[in-house]
């Protein structure tokens, strides 16, 4: 198996326990607290997001690159040396942000919330939760360094095992405070969902604690490789951080690609939704659209997700090596894998939206709707994600920015018009027009940069089509058979239909991508046929 699947593997499955937890615990969550409290946590976890990527700058990625780029040649020691560097630099960022976003809360909460009424979301209630979601500042962009570094090494299991143990921690210490604080000691929905947000420096600790553990067994081979090393490029501490800033600086954005359409949300949705009428529904259509929904329609990305981290490394040691064919070929299986399993995954997810949601969070008239057309979005974020890392990679990460800001720009010109059109859809149509065009323009300037073709990806994207489409008509009529044998107006009634819409779907695709050495080709042998011994297996 290549190294480039073993990582996205690793980091895959990490990602995807992470986001199934974090979309699993928000069943109980949503029962706690509703769509208010739901809203009003996106709103704290929103500029928290963003705070997050500007405190770090793009260093724990770019120090990804920088290890592994000077690991090729066998100079541990400036790889070492970085990384020190570096965790002193996040230390300082990340106290300055926390002071930054703690102070400036009750500023963006009155950016955010423009209506007088009593009865909603106060300016008051978004200040108290981002003020104590602030606090895990402190500590998360040096937690992020580490992991980091340990990718740079090709090394996934630390950053995998330290994302898990976080989403356990905070998720458990959500529930049992929000079921404490309400239904034990009578107190608000405010208050829960600031504890809840505070949950994030809990979890965060968490993680910090298990990477601690894999640096200290790590140590003695990192010394081991320092004492060996022959040669050494004396890069000074000016030139390493002109380096690293260079590899990071561009990619301050890049990661605040999906929070800075939700901010734009935030900051226009509101706003808009009341002007066009609809002040009854914004707080329930807000939270389907940037919270619970969001939850499960971001599943199906961490795929990307995965490539993304895990395809820097290997990708920089092709293109420093000047190992043309292999860069090609990586780029290809990057790209591949994301269509391959997320297209698909896209659609079963928009056909099955009123089951899906119904299943996790109950009966909800405008939810279904909304989460069918922000569904195949996913596909976009995923590309994105992957783009950007293969722009890094070949050191072209300063048009990562550009595609990004190019796309945000339509999203803060035309989401107000779009939702006065569209109504809550309209901020989901923003969010496609944005990320699309920056896909589209990173995706060129990829074939550009190294003269890459699309040709081979074209003709299996056509057959993930026609397969996709097969598992939709597949779905489509168990819907219909099983609506004469159990309607789908329960909750139990909608959760038989997903969970026999998945298999039939998911069973149709697997088939037919399989029987066509489709994933085969894509995957690899050994993957390809665990996940059908899985399917079959359930």
């Amino acid at each position: 198996m290549s190294n480039i699947v073993k990582g996205a593997f690793i980091l895959t499955l990490a990602s995807f326990l992470s986001k199934f937890l974090g979309m699993i615990y928000v069943i109980p969550f949503n029962a706690l607290v509703g769509d208010t409290g739901g809203t009003l946590f996106s709103f704290a976890y929103t500029p928290y997001s963003i705070f997050i990527s500007l405190s770090t700058v793009g260093i724990p990625v770019a120090v990804s690159k920088f290890v592994s780029k000077y690991n090729s040649l066998g100079d541990y020691e400036t790889s070492y040396k970085m990384f020190k560097i570096a965790s002193k630099i996040m230390a300082i960022t990340g106290i300055v942000a926390f002071l930054v976003l703690f102070f400036s809360s009750e500023w963006l909460a009155h950016l955010m919330i423009t209506s007088d009424d009593p009865v909603g979301i106060t300016v008051e209630d978004v200040t108290f939760v981002t003020r104590m979601v602030s606090i895990a500042l402190l500590i998360i962009p040096v937690m992020s360094i580490s992991r980091g570094f340990f990718q740079g090494y090709e090394t996934m299991m630390p950053t995998a095992v330290s994302q898990v143990i976080e989403s356990i921690i905070r998720i458990l210490f959500i529930l049992v405070g929000s079921f404490v604080i309400i239904k034990v000691m009578g107190g608000s929905i405010v208050t829960a969902v600031g504890f809840s947000t505070f949950a994030a420096f809990i979890g965060a600790l968490a993680s910090c604690i298990v990477l601690y553990i894999y640096w200290k067994k790590t140590k003695p081979t990192i010394n081991q490789q320092l004492e060996m090393q022959q040669k050494s490029y004396n890069v000074s501490t000016k030139e390493l951080l002109v380096e690293l800033f260079q590899y990071a600086g561009p990619f301050i954005l890049v990661g605040l690609a999906i929070p800075l359409y939700q901010l734009v949300d935030q900051f226009t949705f509101e706003r808009a939704m009341v002007a066009s009428g609809l002040e009854k529904i914004w707080e329930s259509a807000y939270a389907v659209i940037n919270y619970y929904g969001h939850k499960i329609v971001i599943i199906p990305m961490t795929i990307a997700t995965g490539l993304s981290l895990s395809i820097l490394p290997t990708l920089t040691k092709s293109f420093t090596q000047k190992d043309r064919e292999l860069l090609n070929n990586q780029i290809n299986q990057a790209l591949q894998i994301v269509f391959v399993l997320v297209i698909p995954a896209a659609a079963g997810m928009a056909i099955l939206s009123n089951e899906t949601y119904g299943a996790l969070y109950g009966m909800n008239d405008i939810a279904g709707q909304l989460l069918a057309w922000y569904s195949p979005v996913v596909l976009l974020f995923g590309l994105f994600s992957v783009s950007a890392a293969i722009l890094q990679g070949i050191n072209e990460q300063r048009f990562a920015v550009i595609s990004l800001l190019a796309g945000l720009l339509v999203k803060v010109l035309l989401n107000v018009q779009l939702i006065h059109w569209f109504g809550a859809k309209g901020a989901i149509f923003g969010t496609a027009l944005a990320s699309g065009i920056a896909v589209v323009l990173n995706l060129v300037h990829i074939k550009k940069s190294i003269s890459f073709s699309y040709k081979q990806l074209f003709k299996r994207t056509i057959l993930i089509l026609i397969f996709t489409a097969i598992m939709v008509i597949a779905i489509w009529i168990v819907k219909i058979i099983l609506e004469f044998i159990i309607p789908a107006d329960t909750r139990m009634g909608v959760i038989i239909h997903l969970m026999v819409g998945v298999m039939a779907g998911g069973g149709v695709y697997l088939y037919l991508a399989h029987t066509s050495t489709l994933l085969e080709r894509v995957l690899g042998k050994r993957i390809s046929i665990d996940l059908i011994k899985r399917k079959r297996s359930r």
